[in-house]
C-alpha cells in the first residue's frame, strides 16, 4: 500500500510547541537541512517560504502531530488568525519497508545510529540504491491548508520548518511519517536479527561450495542490538527538596581557622547543587550555567556561591577574599546569573578579536540588519557601543553577543547571550521591556 496517508497503522506522535528561535541556523542536522531543501525546491513562491520561516521563528506553530503520511499543526498569523496546516508525504509500501529493514540489519552501524537518534547517511544512500527514498525530494511535500492556498503558504512552510527541528531530535519521526513508528521498526529489526542468528545454528544447512555453515551474527551487530532487547527501567523520582546537611554545632571547639557556619553553608550549597543536577538530568533538561561548578577558578566559584544569595556575612567574606568590593561582587553575580562562567569572562576580561573573528562579527551584524537601517555602532576591542544610546554589545569568544546597558555609571549585563546581535541589542536598549 502506498499513497498520501494510510489507516494501516494508528500510531501518532505529538510534539509540543518549542520556544521561538532567535538567530542562527534553523536546523543543525544534515537530515533536517535535507527536509528544508525539499521545501525550498517544491514551493513555487520563495517569499511564502520566508514568511513561514518567520512564523516558525516567532513560535507561531502549535503542537505538531506526526502520523503515517501526514503532519498537522495549527499556525497563528501575526494578526491573530489561526489555520490548520497539513503536509502529506508518501508512505512506503510493505515491499519497500522489507528492503529498508534488510539493509538496516545488514549493518550494525545503521542500527546503532538509529537507536542513538541519528540518521546514518549511508543508510539513506543504500536505501536510495535499492529504490527506497527515505528523505523527501522535489514535490514530495504536499501542502493542505485551511487558508485554501493551492501551493505552500506561510502556514505549511512554517509547519515544515518546525518539522525540521523535530527531525533534529528524533529521526524516528521521519520513519513514522513514512509509515512505521519506532516500536514497529525496532520489533522488525529484532525479529530479522533473531531469524538470522537462528538460521546459523547447529542444524543449519551447509554451503554447497565450501561445506561450511553460513556466517552467524557478528559481534558488532549483536552489541548494537543489545539496547532493543530488554525494557528500560522506570526513571527514578528525585526528592522534592535536597537533604539537610549535618549540623556542626557541637560541644567540641573547632580547629583554629575553621568556621562551622561557613562549612555548613558550603555543605548546603553542595547538597542543593547535587539535587538540582539530578533533577535536571532526569527531566532531560540541560544543566544551567555554573550549576555543575567544574573547572572553576577560586574567584569564579566565589561568584557562583554569591549568586546563590547567601547570608550577607558570607557575601562579605567572598568579596574580601577575592579582592572585590561588594559592588563589584554584585555586578559579577548579576553577570553569572545571565550565563555562568562565560558571562563572567565577558564582564571581567578584555580580548581583541583577530581579523577572522572581526569578519564573522561584521557578517553577523550585516545579516541582522539586512535593510541597512541598523544602529550606528562604534567598536573598541570586542565591544560595540550604540551611538546616542546607553546600550552596548559585547562579543564573546564563542561568537555570542551579550547585551549591556549603562546604569548608574557602570556598564551592566542585562540579559543572556544571543547568536543574533539584533535580538541582543533589543534586550540592551530595553525595547523588549517597553513592548512587553
Amino acid at each position: 500500500m502506498s499513497g498520501y496517508g494510510t489507516d494501516r497503522e494508528s500510531e501518532e506522535l505529538t510534539f509540543a510547541a518549542p520556544p521561538p528561535v532567535r538567530g542562527g541556523a534553523f536546523t543543525r542536522t544534515w537530515w533536517g537541512q535535507a527536509w528544508l531543501k525539499a521545501l525550498d525546491d517544491s514551493a513555487l513562491d520563495a517569499q511564502q517560504v520566508k514568511a513561514g520561516r518567520r512564523h516558525a521563528r516567532a513560535g507561531a506553530v502549535g503542537a505538531v502531530s506526526v502520523r503515517p503520511g501526514r503532519i498537522t499543526a495549527v499556525v497563528r498569523d501575526p494578526d491573530g488568525g489561526a489555520y490548520r496546516g497539513d503536509v502529506l508525504v508518501r508512505v512506503l509500501t510493505d515491499e519497500e519497508w522489507d528492503r529498508l529493514l534488510d539493509l538496516a540489519v545488514d549493518s550494525a552501524g545503521h542500527i546503532a545510529a538509529l537507536l542513538d537518534h541519528e540518521m546514518p547517511p549511508h543508510l539513506v544512500e543504500d536505501a536510495a540504491g535499492v529504490g527506497v527514498e527515505l528523505l523527501p525530494g522535489v514535490g514530495d511535500l504536499e501542502p493542505e491548508c485551511a487558508c485554501e492556498a493551492w501551493d505552500h503558504c506561510p502556514h505549511t512552510a512554517a509547519l515544515c520548518h518546525q518539522m525540521a527541528r523535530i527531525l533534529d531530535e528524533d529521526p524516528f519521526a521521519l520513519l513514522l511519517l513514512r509509515g512505521r513508528g519506532q516500536r514497529a521498526v525496532v520489533d522488525a529489526l529484532q525479529a530479522r536479527s533473531a531469524a538470522r542468528a537462528g538460521g546459523a545454528g547447529a542444524g543449519a544447512p551447509r554451503d554447497a561450495g565450501t561445506g561450511s555453515a553460513p556466517a552467524g551474527v557478528s559481534a558488532a551487530e549483536a552489541y548494537a542490538l543489545r539496547d532493543i532487547l530488554p525494557p528500560l527501567p522506570d526513571v527514578p523520582v528525585p526528592e522534592a527538596v535536597p537533604g539537610e546537611p549535618p549540623s556542626l554545632d557541637t560541644e567540641t571547639d573547632p580547629e583554629p581557622g575553621v568556621e562551622p557556619a561557613a562549612l555548613e553553608f558550603l555543605a548546603a550549597d553542595t547538597a542543593a547543587r547535587a539535587h538540582r543536577l539530578l533533577t535536571e538530568l532526569l527531566a532531560g533538561r540541560p544543566t544551567p550555567p555554573g550549576v555543575a561548578a567544574t573547572g572553576l577558578t577560586v574567584a569564579e566559584d566565589a561568584v557562583r556561591l554569591a549568586a546563590g544569595r547567601p547570608p550577607a556575612w558570607v557575601a562579605g567574606r567572598l568579596a574580601a577574599r577575592t579582592g572585590r568590593s561588594r559592588a563589584g561582587l554584585d555586578l559579577a553575580t548579576r553577570a553569572w546569573r545571565w550565563g555562568g562562567a562565560p558571562a563572567l569572562a565577558v564582564l571581567e576580561e578584555s580580548w581583541t578579536p583577530d581579523e577572522a573573528a572581526l569578519a564573522r562579527a561584521a557578517a553577523r551584524l550585516a545579516e541582522a540588519w539586512e535593510d541597512g537601517e541598523g544602529p550606528e555602532l562604534s567598536r573598541s576591542g570586542a565591544r560595540w557601543t550604540v551611538a546616542g544610546a546607553e546600550a552596548e554589545l559585547r562579543l564573546g569568544e564563542d561568537g555570542r553577543w551579550w547585551p549591556y546597558r549603562h546604569e548608574g555609571g557602570v556598564w551592566t549585563p542585562v540579559g543572556p547571550a544571543d547568536r543574533d546581535p539584533a535580538a541582543a541589542l533589543t534586550t540592551a536598549t530595553g525595547e523588549g521591556e517597553r513592548d512587553g
